[in-house]
């Protein structure tokens, strides 16, 4: 079945201009926008400081979701984290599988296959999913509590299979 539940649950505001799914506002951009901004960040401050502020972003979205979309459906930890890697595959970022999942180690591993940011990033000798590493962060932060450190430990644009990151609490 290729019904996508996310999309079908989206309503438009048309007095807003405003995408919605469960009264939360999502924006639709094209992968390339986000590229050509990544890069340009990249030119101002270097590849590292640039990568920083894309995850700061994704940090901050993975921590509002995991812990709106826990409370709105009543999901337990596990569940949240499952919801937001199929919810992520269903509004573009790549189909996201959940490898691992241990609260008590606060150990979080997700892989991603067809990330939009890879593939439009090109050739890199380093990962360049710094907005999903952001938002896995974000995700095991708001379902394990305390800090969290998020690496991508595959990357599609350094020629890896897949994109991995691997979250652990500190």
């Amino acid at each position: 079945m290729n019904e996508n539940e996310i999309l079908s649950e989206m309503r438009f505001d048309p007095a807003r201009g405003a995408l919605l799914y469960r009264d939360v506002r999502y924006l639709l951009v094209r992968p390339e926008t986000l590229r050509d901004v990544q890069k340009a960040a990249e030119e101002v401050l270097g590849r590292e400081r640039a990568g920083d502020l894309f995850f700061a972003g994704g940090r901050t979205g993975g921590l509002l979701s995991s812990r709106r979309f826990k409370e709105a459906f009543g999901l337990s930890d596990r569940e949240a984290a499952e919801f937001m890697c199929r919810m992520g595959a269903r509004i573009g970022w790549g189909a996201m599988l959940l490898l691992e999942f241990d609260p008590a180690d606060r150990r979080l591993v997700v892989e991603v296959q067809g990330s939009p940011f890879a593939a439009t990033y090109g050739p890199s000798k380093s990962g360049v999913c710094h907005l999903t590493r952001g938002v896995m962060s974000g995700l095991a932060e708001g379902l394990f509590g305390g800090s969290v450190e998020a690496s991508e430990t595959f990357c599609q644009s350094r020629g890896d299979a897949c994109c991995r990151f691997e979250v652990r609490g500190t």
